[in-house]
């Protein structure tokens, strides 16, 4: 038995007054096991409505918080044999990734190419999946048709921008502050509006003859009802979000005259139920690449150690950042420290 150190909760709460970091044992590897140590994982906005108490399904406590990241094979267990030791690799949903190291099943680790920033890897396990999946699942798309979302500044937004330019789909953004529509025109969106009232006359100069039919929602509310106002007869809004913590009012109309889809997409549940291990590794050996060549790259504020969680989890919490915050091993952390030292 060896102890790591490990960010745990007992109770709901804020989550820099409820986060703690205890020492766990966890036992060596047994067969089909591999011990990971962590080299980074973020704090998603779902983890802090997690340790908030406000998520639809909550653990068991006490708990670990975490639903991503990407680790550094320490020890393999017997019959571990598709693995090496010194393989960086996603860690598996679910896990609870805020801890220095754990114990987990071989078959389901991704293992990671030596291309992909470190910071990065640990990052495409929800966003960028999450975008992938709504831009595939639900309509059709062909080049040059467009796609409408609010909450374009948010770490889906910023992929599915990025995985629409490349697959040559068009986006038209809605983020409710304005200092953010230049950042956006820079990262790749080809139009971007503020959430306001009344954008149907911006919307008809940006698509002319153009229509939209898949509509990406994660605030609810007003701003669903702009994203649904935008699409063409037929379209399909897709929520997976609701930031906003507003209700979805659908007008009648939409239903009966212009036969709007509403439909929703929960990326944990496609981990646990909808996929395989082998639609899983297709899916990730066709993102690390993007990754790779920076098509798909997430702005990272600061890492912190798994000793600093409070200051963590309060960074995390802060609205106008620059770029996500992670915890991280002590070398990432430097690392990272040393291109961006901290002002």
């Amino acid at each position: 038995m060896s102890k790591v150190r490990t960010i745990v909760f007992h109770e709901y709460g804020v989550p820099s007054e409820v986060a703690r970091v205890e020492d766990r044992e966890i036992a060596p590897p047994g067969p089909g096991e591999a011990r990971v140590r962590l080299l980074a994982a973020p704090i998603n906005p779902a983890d802090l409505n997690v340790l908030e108490g406000k998520y639809a399904t909550l653990p068991d406590l006490p708990a670990t918080p975490g639903v991503e990241g990407v680790g550094l094979v320490e020890e393999l267990g017997a019959g571990a044999d598709k693995l090496a030791v010194g393989d960086r690799v996603v860690l598996p949903h679910g896990i609870g990734s805020w801890r220095e190291a754990a114990i987990v099943p071989a078959e389901s680790l991704h293992v990671v190419p030596t291309d992909v920033p470190t910071e990065q890897a640990a990052m495409l396990k929800i966003n960028p999946v999450t975008a992938l999946h709504m831009l595939e699942d639900f309509v059709r798309l062909e080049p040059g048709d467009w796609v409408v979302q609010n909450a374009a500044n948010s770490g889906v937004g910023h992929a599915v921008i990025q995985l629409a330019r490349h697959r040559g789909l068009r986006t038209l953004n809605f983020v409710r502050r304005p200092e953010l529509i230049d950042t956006l025109l820079k990262a790749g969106a080809d139009a971007v509006l503020l959430d306001e009232s009344d954008p149907e006359e911006q919307i008809h100069g940006i698509l002319g003859k153009d229509r939209i039919h898949l509509g990406l929602n994660a605030v609810g509310g007003e701003s669903a009802l702009r994203v649904a106002r935008s699409l063409a007869q037929g379209g399909t809004i897709v929520t997976y979000g609701a930031m906003g913590r507003q209700p979805l009012k659908i007008p009648n109309g939409m239903l009966i005259f212009d036969d709007l889809r509403w439909r929703g997409f929960w990326v944990s549940r496609w981990y646990r139920e909808g996929s395989t291990k082998e639609e899983r590794s297709k899916m990730f050996e066709g993102l690390f690449p993007l990754a790779a060549r920076g098509i798909l790259h997430t702005p990272v504020e600061r890492i912190y150690p798994l000793d600093e969680a409070a200051a963590a989890l309060i960074h995390a919490a802060q609205g106008r950042r620059g770029g996500k915050i992670l915890f991280g091993a002590p070398e990432v952390v430097a690392q990272f420290s040393a291109k961006s030292p901290v002002p």
